[in-house]
């Protein structure tokens, strides 16, 4: 079997070829510490000059991770 490049993949297809593949643990948690690195980021808080241009860059940049 060859080896499978978990990090070429977008965010989507990662997710589609684990569930396809289950038994693959590798993809599981490269799937896995995908999701946790984009989900422990705060990077402003409510009443902060920038909020809404910093709230706007993180929607576009998730966009962009969710569209690869």
């Amino acid at each position: 079997m060859s080896q499978v490049d978990y990090t070429g993949m977008g965010d989507r297809e990662l997710k589609r070829y684990f569930l396809e593949n289950r038994g693959d643990k590798a993809a599981l948690q490269a799937y896995l510490d995908r999701r946790k690195r984009r989900s422990n980021s705060i990077f402003t808080k409510m009443g902060y000059p920038d909020f809404d241009t910093k709230i706007e860059a993180a929607i576009r940049q998730q966009m962009k991770e969710y569209n690869s």
